[in-house]
Formats: structure tokens, C-alpha cells, sequence
């Protein structure tokens, strides 16, 4: 019978974790975290509800497993990348706004907070709720990745500036509070001088990271990483074991040890399709079965018999808003009021931390369970609320269109139609000239706008700020002068910098240099030969509505997505993917990646609608 029961409440735990994500879904409760609703439902079949499910060894063997791929998740979500700081921006006046370093700026806020935390908690333990100064002050100041990082993604600011130091704070939190709790339960679980056995945890941690740099590149490894092999799912699940056995061997919490091996993962630089993977199996199995039986195991009928406890929830709540706000406030220096509050708000949610450190507290006997259930259930409440009131008070600024500034040296029959069809929301072309051209000029007066200098001289085109613009074309009437003038302009940093150049040594030349070349003759002979042997091709080529266009992926949200859940239904078709040497031909299960150069064709209105969602992050 015992038996029974146990695949009874098995299956309805599974049951409930199947069908979470589809209720929000068909009652429009995205705003809910799916963590959270899942610890809601197990409120409805666990002691606080209905009580038809009851934990035992099957059931808590899968919790403890989800709890540990958790942890292992949350260090594997930390981008390190992240820690070197300010990324380099193209667009001048996103350089002309003064903006904080976000590592500096991050790390003092996450001091702060720790802080506030500090000084909140003795509060607490001089109001009686809790004896241990350091296990509340650990409550407080913990920060939920799970939270931030899909809020900020969904809000298309992880690449931002405020973005990055609102996740630098979380991500600091997160490592810092993690290893505090370890220390705190070597210091306080009875045992002597087991803080300094966490070194063999990390010292093990290291040269595990070595030996994965070691074998990581080896061709074997490929050979062996696809079909029933998956050497690389094995290796991860291998060291997660091997680090929580060390973790519970030098006497830390097994938590410690799964999530130093998501750091690893992470330094290590997994590829996507296998961090896809881990969290598929994770968030698709393991992980709901926890956060489901946290909710079974959350007696709120006992919460509510104490009063000391209810009133806790308020207080609690009030401190996790003060200790995140207060030091936030520093970001008053450089953004405005609803954004500070926005930020402050959104790193006030916590969750799986402060279950482990009220699972934690309680195993050793320092909380009771009431106080374990309340902490965990303040936890919820701020998962559900700091996201909702970020979304509401982060100020949606409108994008400003910004423009790719096109700088054409050289006023002629090539540059000036070419420079008028550029003409778009897209693009700002500025022609260029000597005052000598003069035919040219009084031709063009009357539809373009042209700047004249008095030479083509270094020292006058830097005068005439022409290397401040993003893509030089140089097609004056001297080869020479071309390639000279194009040479300068890389060694100025200009990244796409085109040239005329006729003389095929000269055009070679050129080309070692990361200059792009055309010729006016070449061109000719290719447009003959392509409308005797390919005229529908050609049509394609010179049709302006429906011609073919390069656009590079830049927008983070849609990496590691499928053309065949790509949201943008316009009127343009993938036609290729160009990813570093390879030429990919698009399906419907081929994934985005950043810095894929797609080639479409569609109607321009359409092409340049899909130009500014997927370089989304070249404007930001």
C-alpha cells in the first residue's frame, strides 16, 4: 500500500508540473514566474491545500536532485564575460552620454547591500525573530538570477549599460552569497576549522577547470559529443556528482558543489546546443519537481496561527526593498528616478538562495519550521511583485533613429544615385568633394547636399570629420589616391571601408588590408555576363523592392532561436546564413546565432523593419 501511495503522489506531482506552464499560459499569467506558480500549485495539493500528496524516498530523492541542478543552473547562467567591462559602442551619441562602469558601479552596490543587510538584521534579532546575525543577513541580500536574467531579457536590455550593472549586481550577489553560506555552515555545523577545508573544494574546482581547457578542443571529443555517446552531457553530469561529493566531504552544503560546477561550465564555454540541453532536462524535469514539493511541504494555515510570524511577512518584505534600494540609489548619478527605482525593485527578487538558506537554517536547527516556511514564502511574494513593478516603472524610452552615417568621397555618375537611394530611415549619406569639380557640383546642387574641401588630403578629410562616419566608399577619379585614402581610413578604425580600384595588383593589395573593393570595368563585365546567363538572378540583384540584403544578427533575444519560431512574419524570405567561413542554407530548425550575416530578399519596408529588430543592439 505504502508503495502505492508513493507512485500516487509521484504522478501527481509530475501531473502538476506538466500542467503549470499551460495554465498560465491559457489564463494569461505570464507576469508569473513558472518557478513561482509551481510552488502555488504545490501550496493547492500539499499541506496548505488539499494534502493528497505526501513526500517520501522517491519524491525526495528527485527534489534533491532538482535543488542541486538548480544551483548548478544558476552558475552556469552567470556570464563572465560580463566582468571586463564597458562593451565598445559604434553609435557617437551613446559615447557623448557619460555612463558608469558597470563592474566598478556593481560592486559597490552590492557592498552596500550587504551592508543595509547588516544592519537590517540586527534589527530582526533585537526584535526577536531570529538569533543568527549572519543567516539573516545572508536572507536579505540575496538576489535571484532565475529572475533578473529572463526579466532583463524579455525587457531587451541585457546589452544595455543599466542592463549589465543591474545583472553585475545579481551576479556578484549571487557568488558571494553562495560562498558565505558555505562558510556560515562550516563555521556554525558543529565542526572546527572546516572553513578552511572549503579551500580543497575550490583547489579541486580549479584544476578540474584545467584538465576541462585541456580535453575541450581535442578532436575526439567531437567525434564522440553526438549520437548515443553525448560525451559532453556525461562530463557535465560526472563533475556536478564529483563536486557535490567533495562539497559533503569537507563538510559543506552539496549545493556549494553543484553550483561551483555551473561556474566551471560557464568558464569554460559550453556550446549552446548542450547549455540548451542541460536546461531543457532541468527546467523540463528535475527542477518542477522541487519547486512543487516546496510548495507541498509549505504549511500556510501554521504561518498564519502565529502573529509574530504574520508580521514578519510585511517587515521582511519592507527590509528586502530597503536593502536593494538604498544602495541603488547610486545610480541616481547617471539615470533618472523611475529607472533607479525600477533597478532597485528588480533585484529585490530572491528565491532559490533563500530556500537554501532557510532549508539550511532549519536542518541545523537555528529557524523553526514555521519561520523556514515564512522565509520562503516572502521569497515568492517578491518573485511575483519585483518583476511586475519593474516592468511598470521602467521608463520605455522610443528608440531614436539612430543612422548609419555613409561617407561618399567623390562626387560622379557612381557616387550621387547611389548616395540618393541610401536615403532612408537607415541611412545618412554625406558626399564629399574637392571644389575643383565643379560640373559635378552645379549638376547636384539642386538634389544633394555636398560638403566641399579643398583637397583630398589626410589632414583635410580629418578636418571635414569624414572618418566619424561608419562606412567610407572613396571612388575618386585617381586610383592611387583611393587606395591611400583607404588605408588611412582603417588604420582610423573605420570598420567597412569601400574603394574603386581598377588595378587588379593594387585591388589585391587593398584586400589584405580589409578594404573592399569594386571596379567600375569588372562590374560592367559581371552585369553582361549575368544578364546573358542569369537575367532572373539579375532581376533580383537590381529589383529595389525585392532585392537581396545583408543584415547582421545582433539582438541577443533571438539568439540560439529557430527560423521556425522566429516571431517576425513580414514579407522577406532567409535566403542564406553566413556564419564565420560556413554558408548555411536556412530550415526551419536552424537556430540564430549572434553575428550571423542573414541574406534576405523581400520588400524593403519589410527589410528594413527586420534591419532595426535583429541590429538591435548595434543602436542601443
Amino acid at each position: 500500500m505504502e508503495n502505492h501511495a508513493s507512485i500516487t503522489s509521484l504522478v501527481i506531482v509530475i501531473i502538476v508540473a506538466f500542467l503549470t506552464p499551460i495554465l498560465l499560459h491559457r489564463l494569461k499569467l505570464n507576469f508569473i514566474p513558472v518557478v513561482v506558480a509551481e510552488i502555488i500549485m504545490g501550496l493547492i495539493i500539499g499541506k496548505s491545500g488539499f494534502n493528497i500528496v505526501h513526500e517520501d524516498a522517491w519524491l525526495g530523492t528527485l527534489s534533491t536532485l532538482g535543488f542541486l541542478f538548480l544551483m548548478f543552473l544558476s552558475g552556469l547562467e552567470i556570464d563572465f564575460s560580463a566582468f571586463s567591462g564597458n562593451k565598445k559602442t559604434n553609435n557617437k551619441k551613446a559615447n557623448d552620454k557619460k555612463e558608469p562602469n558597470t563592474f566598478v558601479v556593481a560592486s559597490i552596490i552590492f557592498v552596500g547591500i550587504f551592508i543595509v543587510s547588516l544592519g537590517l538584521s540586527y534589527l530582526f534579532v533585537l526584535a526577536g525573530f531570529i538569533e543568527n546575525v549572519f543567516l539573516m543577513t545572508l536572507i536579505i541580500s540575496t538576489i535571484s538570477l532565475g529572475v533578473v536574467v529572463p526579466t532583463l531579457k524579455d525587457a531587451h536590455l541585457m546589452k544595455t549599460n543599466i542592463g549589465q550593472t543591474i545583472l553585475l549586481v545579481a551576479v556578484i550577489a549571487d557568488l558571494a552569497t553562495m560562498i558565505l553560506l558555505a562558510v556560515f555552515v562550516s563555521i556554525y555545523d558543529g565542526g572546527e576549522g572546516n572553513t578552511w577545508l572549503l579551500l580543497v573544494l575550490f583547489a579541486a574546482g580549479v584544476g578540474l577547470y584545467f584538465i576541462g581547457r585541456v580535453f575541450k578542443n581535442r578532436t575526439f571529443i567531437d567525434a564522440l559529443s553526438t549520437g548515443t555517446t553525448q560525451i559532453g552531457t556525461r562530463a557535465v553530469f560526472a563533475l556536478i556528482i564529483l563536486l557535490v561529493a567533495i562539497s559533503e566531504t569537507v563538510g559543506a552544503e552539496n549545493i556549494l558543489g553543484a553550483f561551483l560546477a555551473g561556474v566551471l561550465v560557464s568558464l569554460l564555454a559550453p556550446d549552446q546546443e548542450m547549455v540548451h540541453k542541460l536546461d531543457s532536462f532541468g527546467y523540463g524535469f528535475l527542477i518542477p519537481i522541487f519547486f512543487v514539493m516546496v510548495g507541498v511541504d509549505l504549511d500556510i494555515w501554521s504561518l498564519f496561527s502565529e502573529k509574530k510570524l504574520l508580521l514578519l511577512i510585511p517587515l521582511l518584505l519592507l527590509a528586502l526593498f530597503l536593502s536593494k534600494l538604498v544602495p541603488v540609489y547610486l545610480l541616481k548619478k547617471w539615470y533618472d528616478t523611475k529607472t533607479v527605482l525600477a533597478a532597485g525593485f528588480l533585484l529585490t527578487s530572491t528565491l532559490s538562495l533563500v530556500i537554501a538558506a532557510a532549508t539550511i537554517g532549519e536542518r541545523m536547527e537555528m529557524i523553526t519550521p514555521q519561520m523556514s516556511g515564512t522565509l520562503i514564502l516572502v521569497a515568492v511574494i517578491s518573485s511575483v511583485l519585483t518583476p511586475i513593478l519593474f516592468k511598470k516603472l521602467f521608463p520605455e524610452e522610443k528608440a531614436e533613429e539612430v543612422k548609419v552615417k555613409v561617407a561618399f568621397i567623390g562626387a560622379n555618375q557612381m557616387t550621387l544615385p547611389v548616395s540618393r537611394a541610401l536615403q532612408s530611415s537607415l541611412y545618412e549619406p554625406v558626399i564629399f568633394h574637392t571644389k575643383q569639380e565643379k560640373a559635378e557640383k552645379q549638376i547636384a546642387d539642386s538634389v544633394f547636399e555636398i560638403i566641399e574641401m579643398e583637397n583630398y588630403e589626410i589632414g583635410t578629410l580629418e578636418k571635414h570629420e569624414v572618418y566619424e562616419a561608419d562606412i567610407i566608399v572613396i571612388s575618386t577619379g585617381d586610383p592611387d589616391l583611393n587606395a591611400t585614402i583607404a588605408v588611412s581610413a582603417k588604420e582610423k578604425g573605420i570598420d567597412r571601408v569601400i574603394a574603386r580600384i581598377e588595378s587588379p595588383d593594387l585591388a589585391e593589395k587593398a584586400q589584405e588590408e580589409g578594404i573592399e573593393v569594386f571596379s567600375v570595368l569588372r562590374s560592367t563585365e559581371s552585369l553582361l555576363r549575368a544578364m546573358i546567363e542569369s537575367p532572373g538572378v539579375l532581376t533580383i540583384l537590381t529589383n529595389q523592392e525585392n532585392s537581396l540584403h545583408e543584415i547582421r544578427m545582433l539582438n541577443d533575444h533571438f539568439d540560439g532561436m529557430t527560423l521556425r519560431r522566429f516571431p517576425f512574419t513580414g514579407d522577406v524570405i532567409f535566403v542564406r546564413i553566413l556564419r564565420e567561413n560556413e554558408s548555411i542554407v536556412p530550415h526551419g530548425d536552424t537556430e540564430l546565432r549572434l553575428n550571423d550575416r542573414l541574406i534576405v530578399t523581400g520588400s524593403k519596408e519589410y527589410v528594413d523593419e527586420l534591419k532595426r529588430e535583429l541590429e538591435f543592439c548595434f543602436w542601443c
